[in-house]
């Protein structure tokens, strides 16, 4: 049987949103979303050179006639719809293997100003620093988590009539990741494995689901998910400590 509270699941995001502007988090909230921007801007740059050749080359295999040469607009229309499916699965990996040291310690950060509890006695950006390669394999351990699951949803996709049933599961999935990806911060400030993490969230499902629902219809959307990502973290961190408040009570 399922377990959790999918509405309560749902509130957390909400207030990872809330967090976000407290005084004592603004500036490692503000830094991953500048390193994001930047990001964001590169890929968008080089999406829409390469793009631009694309069509330039499409368009010169067209015959010349004028109504033909008046569709570049169509193209235009594709280029936007490329752009928006690519950053909205692609950008969110990108970015958290970039900004994952800083949201650790948001993280922790976040846990202190709800507990009023240190995680760790070490404090700053050496720890930050010191924290790069860790926190960058845990990243690599959710990709080849990810990667054959997708896959495997994606293989089934391809069969009629069951691919009605694959779209459900992606929906599901997606949700189910975006949980595992965020709730991943503070468990590694408590030095929990991952798939130890997995076995947890296994046991409050339902709430994961809910919270990671809204998170993952947030990063589909460009612009908000430049701020949706340490929204997420801090409203993560949030789950961590209420869920297993909920647990051992």
């Amino acid at each position: 049987m399922l377990k959790g509270n999918f509405f309560r699941g749902l509130g957390y995001l909400g207030e990872g949103f809330h967090l976000i502007r407290q005084p004592g988090l603004r500036l490692f909230v503000l830094l991953p979303i500048a390193i994001n921007i930047v990001l964001f801007a590169v890929l968008f740059y080089f999406m829409a050179e390469g793009f631009s050749a694309l069509i330039a080359t499409a368009m010169g295999w067209l015959p010349d006639w004028n109504w033909l040469q008046s569709l570049d607009w169509l193209f235009w229309i594709l280029y936007g719809a490329v752009i928006l499916l690519m950053l909205a699965y692609g950008f969110v990996i990108v970015a958290n293997l970039i900004g994952s040291p800083f949201y650790g310690y948001l993280a922790e950060l976040t846990e202190k100003h709800l507990t009023g509890q240190e995680v760790t006695t070490e404090d700053g950006w050496a720890t930050i620093v010191k924290d790069i390669p860790r926190a960058l394999w845990r990243e690599v351990q959710k990709i080849l988590y990810y990667l054959p699951r997708a896959i495997g949803l994606f293989m089934i996709g391809l069969v009629p009539v069951v691919n009605l049933v694959a779209a459900v599961l992606w929906f599901l999935f997606n949700s189910w990741m975006m949980a595992l990806q965020y709730v991943d911060y503070p468990a590694d400030n408590h030095r929990v494995s991952f798939p130890a993490l997995r076995r947890t969230l296994g046991g409050s499902r339902l709430s994961a689901l809910g919270f990671g629902l809204p998170v993952a219809l947030a990063a589909m959307v460009p612009l908000l998910n430049l701020v949706v990502v340490p929204a997420a973290v801090c409203g993560a961190t949030a789950f961590w400590v209420r869920e297993n408040d909920s647990n051992h009570q």
